[in-house]
């Protein structure tokens, strides 16, 4: 292990870990839905802890144009990521795992907007993602409980009340349909914590443009090819830890 990645995990663990009521959200960039949930909440030190070693492999042109070309999945046909307008430390790479973590964790670096998936061998699969706007954003750990290709979106009762002109989509009504459109993109992995829903999704993202950004109502938004290629790596009750 080194010296950087005991640090992380050294001083990240030195902090206690509480129980407190989360902000959470409807996961939709228009939304300023706040909900609460039961959440184990890791509270991390002012200084910068968590550092990104250089990538170990990262992609060439004509990877990309793959990873990020059109595909088409569940019936859609998600259109072509112009990956050149986005910055190359957010494309999806192979790294030197920075987090200390077991095989098979999740770990979101919300500050850095990445996301790590831990493998055996030392490494992790790095990807770019756009995260809640503060004071939406929820931290602490969880597991993966439900994952679901082409999910609805349903907007929670708050949010619709905000905005009336969701009540089509809300709960009551069966949600928006699956579709390039849906806020959710083409999958999602539901966290829950201590066996509550948190309302925290990873999910797709049908705007490229967010990834790097704080734009969302809170949840960790991936590149649609992106989360396709986590969804079909990560199990069902994986476990996941967001960092702040």
């Amino acid at each position: 292990m080194s010296f950087d990645r005991h640090l992380s995990r050294r001083s990240f663990l030195s902090f206690s870990a509480l129980t407190a009521a989360s902000a959470l959200t409807g996961c939709a960039s228009s939304a300023n839905t706040v909900t609460s949930g039961d959440t184990s909440i890791i509270y991390r030190s002012p200084m910068r802890l968590f550092q990104s070693p250089a990538a170990s492999s990262v992609p060439s042109g004509p990877e990309l144009a793959v990873m990020y070309g059109p595909v088409e999945d569940g019936g859609f046909l998600i259109p072509a990521v112009p990956y050149e307008q986005i910055d190359p430390r957010y494309y999806r790479q192979r790294v030197v795992d920075p987090t200390g973590q077991p095989p098979g964790t999740i770990v979101v670096d919300t500050p850095s907007r990445f996301l790590y998936l831990v493998q055996g061998d030392g490494m992790a699969m790095r990807y770019g993602v756009g995260i809640g706007r503060e004071g939406f954003a929820w931290q602490g750990s969880g597991v993966i409980q439900w994952r679901q290709k082409w999910p609805r979106w349903k907007p929670p009762n708050e949010m619709v009340a905000r905005q009336p002109e969701l009540v089509k989509y809300s709960i009551d009504n069966g949600g928006m349909e699956p579709g390039l459109k849906n806020p959710l993109g083409a999958r999602a992995l539901y966290i829950f914590s201590n066996g509550e829903d948190t309302l925290y999704r990873l999910h797709g993202n049908p705007d490229w443009r967010s990834i790097g950004k704080a734009v969302s109502s809170g949840c960790v938004r991936l590149l649609n090819q992106d989360i396709i290629d986590l969804y079909d790596r990560v199990p069902t009750k994986a476990p996941i830890v967001v960092w702040q």
